[in-house]
Protein backbone atom coordinates (compact mmCIF):
# COMPACT_ATOMS: atom_id res chain seq x y z
CA UNK A 1 0.00 0.00 0.00
CA UNK A 2 1.10 3.50 -0.61
CA UNK A 3 1.60 6.14 2.04
CA UNK A 4 -1.44 8.09 0.85
CA UNK A 5 -3.66 5.03 1.11
CA UNK A 6 -2.47 4.31 4.63
CA UNK A 7 -2.99 7.94 5.66
CA UNK A 8 -6.55 7.98 4.31
CA UNK A 9 -7.35 4.65 5.95
CA UNK A 10 -6.01 5.93 9.29
CA UNK A 11 -7.99 9.17 9.00
CA UNK A 12 -11.22 7.32 8.20
CA UNK A 13 -10.63 4.96 11.10
CA UNK A 14 -9.98 7.71 13.65
CA UNK A 15 -12.63 10.22 12.50
CA UNK A 16 -15.57 8.66 14.42
CA UNK A 17 -13.41 8.22 17.52
CA UNK A 18 -12.36 11.85 17.54
CA UNK A 19 -15.94 12.94 16.97
CA UNK A 20 -17.15 10.96 19.97
CA UNK A 21 -14.35 12.31 22.14
CA UNK A 22 -16.03 15.71 22.12
CA UNK A 23 -19.12 14.20 23.67
CA UNK A 24 -22.75 14.94 23.22
CA UNK A 25 -23.84 18.59 23.53
CA UNK A 26 -20.25 19.76 23.93
CA UNK A 27 -21.10 23.46 23.80
CA UNK A 28 -24.33 23.20 25.75
CA UNK A 29 -24.07 23.48 29.49
CA UNK A 30 -27.51 22.70 30.77
CA UNK A 31 -28.54 23.56 34.27
CA UNK A 32 -31.16 21.70 36.20
CA UNK A 33 -33.78 23.78 37.98
CA UNK A 34 -33.80 23.58 41.76
CA UNK A 35 -37.14 23.41 43.52
CA UNK A 36 -37.61 24.92 46.94
CA UNK A 37 -40.26 24.25 49.55
CA UNK A 38 -43.35 26.45 49.78
CA UNK A 39 -42.54 29.82 51.32
CA UNK A 40 -38.93 29.79 50.18
CA UNK A 41 -37.11 30.99 47.09
CA UNK A 42 -33.81 30.03 45.56
CA UNK A 43 -30.85 32.31 46.28
CA UNK A 44 -28.26 31.96 43.52
CA UNK A 45 -25.60 33.71 45.59
CA UNK A 46 -25.60 31.07 48.30
CA UNK A 47 -27.05 28.22 46.23
CA UNK A 48 -29.67 27.54 48.89
CA UNK A 49 -33.36 28.08 49.52
CA UNK A 50 -34.14 31.05 51.75
CA UNK A 51 -37.36 32.02 53.50
CA UNK A 52 -39.49 34.53 51.65
CA UNK A 53 -40.30 37.58 53.76
CA UNK A 54 -43.24 39.87 53.31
Amino acid sequence: MTTKTLAVALALTLAPTLGLAMGCNYDKHEQQAMSCAAGTTYDAGTNTCVATTG
